[in-house]
This record gives structure tokens, sequence and C-alpha cells, in this order.
């Protein structure tokens, strides 16, 4: 493994990738893709993939779709969480192997933690353990240098290790401000943990969770800031949880923990003059909205005031879905948006 350098000295320029046969099905239906002035030379792009591998079939051809991003060459990955699917036992042995797995990442990758590897590991198919021993469990596989991507050219990254939690972390390139923070689905990790006897959450899992939550809070407040001071063009949010999942109607139980968070991005997104993105996995289905603008159903279903028109959400595949990798490009000043972005489906089935 080479030393971690700074994000300054990855490739700026990405090879264009074509991806012949494309559905119709992959194209996406928001403006930031596919708008006028997007493909300008000198721009970069990133991967994004969340919900990968489920299953032993996956798991299998995970290193192939990991081969297939590098040949893509992106300036560096994010993993929005679930490393496994929430039916599977949460051994030692499976957070090892998708560590080796990440180690054959060329350029940086950047790990969040989902539910799946830790807060839904109660369950007894998953082997009936205590989710805040696998939590700790994760972060000293994944999180053993705090302050550095994983992959075989890591970059320094800050983190918010200090406050005991590595896995939230920050950077800033080319006039964008990425902030990838540890919110997880199951209600941010509240709901009870049934496999073990509970029928509601216990009291250290609720402190647990208020303090993983705020920390998360303080470091997208921390990144607007930034990206403020700097005069940034936009700020990037991502985590595993879907909040806005638009499948279902969710319970009070299934969202309450997020409330805190949403009315955050709804204050921080409308006073920054710039564009927002918040990436998540979780819900397994490509989707792109704009959840927080004026007139959604979000802002009163969580009860937050006032509206992000600025903000917009995208959804990677995922589980059954995971069938492409999401291509990020960060435009060159200019360009009618700062982000655009393509499903790049995997060759290797």
């Amino acid at each position: 493994m080479h030393a971690a350098r700074s994000l300054s000295t990855v490739a700026l320029a990405v090879t264009a990738l074509v991806v012949a046969g494309t559905s119709p099905a992959l194209a996406a239906e928001t403006p930031g893709q596919n708008a006028p002035g997007q493909d300008k030379a000198g721009h970069y792009s990133f991967a994004v993939i969340g919900d990968v591998p489920y299953g032993s079939a996956q798991q299998a051809l995970f290193p192939q779709w990991i081969q297939e991003i590098n040949a893509a060459n992106p300036a560096m990955t994010f993993h929005v969480g679930d490393i496994k699917n929430g039916s599977t036992r949460c051994d030692d042995a499976l957070y090892q192997q998708i560590k080796s797995d990440f180690d054959t990442f060329r350029n940086p990758l950047i790990y969040t933690p989902g539910d799946n590897e830790w807060t839904d590991c109660h369950r007894p198919n998953n082997g009936a353990y205590n989710p805040l021993e696998r939590l700790a469990y994760d972060r000293s596989v994944f999180f053993a240098t705090p302050g550095q991507s994983l992959g075989q050219n890591p970059v320094k990254l800050d983190s918010q290790a200090a406050a005991g939690f590595p896995e939230n972390v920050t950077l800033r390139r080319d006039g964008v401000d990425f902030a990838a923070i540890h919110v997880v689905g199951s209600n941010d990790g509240l709901q009870p943990w049934t496999g073990l006897g509970d029928s509601t959450a216990r009291p250290e899992q609720i402190a647990a969770e208020q303090a993983r939550m705020a920390n998360a809070i303080s470091v997208v407040h921390d990144s607007f800031a930034t990206a403020k001071q700097k005069h940034d063009r936009a700020v990037m949010v991502l985590l595993q949880a879907d909040m806005f999942d638009p499948t279902y109607t969710p319970a009070p139980t299934d969202i309450s923990a997020f409330q805190g968070l949403v009315q955050t991005l709804v204050d921080e997104a409308s006073a920054f003059d710039g564009e927002v993105y918040l990436v998540n996995g979780d819900s397994h289905v490509y989707n792109a909205d704009k959840p927080l603008a004026a007139g959604s159903h979000w802002l009163s279903t969580y009860g937050v005031t006032g509206s992000a028109d600025n903000l917009t959400r995208v959804t990677v595949d995922g589980s059954s879905n995971n069938k492409d990798w999401l291509r990020v490009t960060v435009n060159r000043p200019g360009a009618d948006h700062v982000i655009s972005w393509e499903r790049v489906p995997y060759a290797a089935h």
C-alpha cells in the first residue's frame, strides 16, 4: 500500500467510458444529467456504490466489479454502506473478506457503514450479535487508520476520530465539499434488538444513536461552513439511510431519528449559494429527486420549517439491482450544473 497523498495528486482527467448497449432505463431523469455543457475537458469523475455485495453470488462477483471500476479510473470511490445483506451472518470473516476486496480499489475508497453490518446483527440469522459490539468491530477493520481512506492509493481525510467517529469524514476538491456521514436505516439504529429479546430500544442504544447523529450533524454544519468560506460551488453529503424512500409511507418509528438532520439540511442548503447533493443507498432502487423542495410532502412528514430547492437527492442501485455503479462527474466552472452522473452497467454477471 502506498503512502497517503493529498487528493490533488489524483489524476484530474478521466478517460470517458463508453458503455455500449446502455438501455434507456439507465438514463437519469433529473436536470443534472445530460444537460448542455456537461462534456468539457478538465473535469473529473468518481464512483458511488452501495448495498453491495449482497449474498454469496455477489460476493463472488465483487472483485470483478471492482476491477471494472478500476478500469474506468475514477478519481475515488464512495461506498455508502451495507457490505452484506440483512439475512446473513455478521461473522468476523465477512468483514475481513470485504476489507480485502476494498484493498483492491486502485484509487481511494471512502466507506461509510450501513445498518446491515451492525444494527441488524441482533437477528438470529445474523448470529444474534450485540449490534454495538459489531459496530466496534467494523470500525476496527475499516477505520484502523483514522484520517485516511482505503484503497491502494489512499488519501488523507478530515476525520471525526477524536470524537469517537472515525467513519465520519470530509474532504474538499476543486470547489466541491464532500461529507460522508454515518447515518443508517433501521431508524438510525433505534429499532429494538428483537433478536436479543428486546421490545424497546436499550438506554445504551439510544445514547449511542444520539451521540452519532449529533456528530453527523456537526460534520454537515462544518462542510457548509467551509463551502461558504471558500465560495465553493457545491456540497455533497453521502450516507446510507434513505430518509425519503418513495416506495412506502413510513411510520414515525421508521424515521423519527432523522428529523434533526433533515432540518439541518434544509437550513444549510437554503442558506448556501450553490448546489447541494445528497447521495444514499438503503432502498436499493435508483432514484433522483428533490425531496426538500417547496411543496414536497417530506417537509410536513418531518415537521421541518423552510425548504431547499437547490438540494438534489440521488439513490444508488443496490441489492438485486446491483447491476451498475454510479459514475459522478464534477464539471468545470461554467457548465450548466456542477454535478452530472450516469449509471454504468457491470459487464460481469
